[in-house]
């Protein structure tokens, strides 16, 4: 056997001189060594593979080298495990929290709002403005006006502006009910307080409700766990728990839940009522952690989602509805036809062990397929 043509001038011995057998052996004490030379493993020996010389000589075997065949299209099997890509969570603006806003108390606004109404009536009695009989009915003194000058107008513009902002800043407060207040788009906190209260009026005001929400999805897309479309009807209870997440961090909260729980629906499969009780309380529990997981970061508290109607896509649902009666049907078969067989069963062991009749083979097998027959017709004639 001849040699490759990748072999290694210095492990391998100079060729003998002369002419080789017809078998293909040098005539020289020396023997050469026949190697088989793979550049993509190592040296191996050709007397390890075939077994015909009685004394092969030792050949120093090089180190292996293990790499990629020029030429032949050849890759490496050795490949490093590639890790998954995770999704990356949802980030909000570190600094946009919820906190409380600065707000007085109700009389507060009331007291400015009054003042400045005493102020303005002031201000007409000062300059002469008030009539004659408004005068005598509220008792004022009789003056004869020094007219609408320059400090009559300053007057009655403080006097209008704390009135304004006075009565302008009055609030109620609502149990359930909070207010998110920005001035030139700045956040500038939360108010949660119930009751009559004073606001800056020149805050712009957002009422959020943060009460306990039940809402009832419309049907969405989903799939069960072999991949039959279906339409989910479910039932989420939340609520708003960071008003400035939910109001500041995102355009519209509702639909930003309404998109989760829909994102939810066509990861986790579902499964219609009535099937399996363990399977729908497995899927709620998922889907109630991923939209809790998915609605957290924008100040939202996601307490359950749970599927309250399963049905199947109108595309498919008569083709498994006929399924699905297939089933109850061999099912009901199934059930049917061991009961018959239990019942022939213990005939035929009371009969022979009480000692009323012997029966050999034959007689065993005739009796059993009359008894069967009889059962059989019976639970027909039952079940009409």
């Amino acid at each position: 056997m001849s040699t490759t043509s990748s072999t290694n001038p210095d492990t391998m011995p100079p060729a003998p001189q002369g002419p080789p057998e017809p078998g293909g052996r040098a005539e020289t004490g020396h023997r050469s060594a026949r190697l088989i030379h793979n550049e993509a493993t190592t040296e191996i020996p050709v007397h390890l593979l075939f077994r015909d010389d009685p004394d092969p000589s030792p050949v120093p075997l090089g180190p292996g080298v293990v790499a990629r065949r020029q030429g032949t299209g050849e890759r490496p099997r050795a490949r490093r495990p590639v890790a998954a890509r995770t999704v990356p969570p949802v980030r909000i603006d570190p600094e946009l929290t919820e906190h409380a806003a600065r707000v007085l108390p109700g009389a507060a606004g009331v007291a400015a709002g009054a003042c400045g109404a005493a102020g303005c009536a002031l201000i007409s009695w000062w300059a002469g403005l008030v009539p004659p009989l408004p005068a005598e009915a509220l008792g004022l003194p009789a003056y004869a006006g020094a007219g609408l000058g320059p400090a009559q107008w300053a007057a009655y513009a403080a006097a209008g502006a704390l009135g304004l902002f006075g009565f302008g800043g009055l609030a109620r407060g609502r149990t359930g009910r909070a207010w998110v207040l920005g001035l030139f788009g700045r956040y500038r906190g939360t108010v949660r307080r119930t009751g009559l209260m004073w606001v800056n009026p020149l805050l712009l005001r957002r009422r959020v409700d943060v009460r306990l929400r039940h809402w009832r999805s419309e049907p969405m897309p989903a799939a069960d766990g072999n991949g039959v479309a279906l339409r989910a009807v479910t039932l989420v209870v939340w609520r708003v728990r960071d008003t400035a997440k939910a109001t500041l961090g995102v355009e519209d909260h509702e639909a930003y839940l309404r998109e989760c729980v829909e994102a939810a629906l066509a990861r986790v499969p579902v499964e219609p009522l009535g099937t399996v009780r363990s399977s729908a309380d497995v899927a709620g529990e998922t889907l109630t952690r991923l939209v809790a997981a998915d609605a957290a970061p924008v100040g939202l508290e996601v307490f359950s989602v749970r599927p309250v109607r399963v049905e199947y896509a109108p595309d498919v649902a008569a083709a498994m509805h006929r399924r699905r009666i297939a089933a109850l049907d061999a099912a009901q078969r199934a059930s049917a036809l061991t009961s018959v067989v239990d019942s022939v069963e213990d005939t035929v062991t009371r009969l022979t062990m009480r000692g009323l009749v012997e029966l050999d083979d034959y007689e065993r097998k005739v009796l059993v397929k009359d008894l069967t027959v009889a059962f059989c017709a019976g639970r027909g004639e039952a079940g009409r």
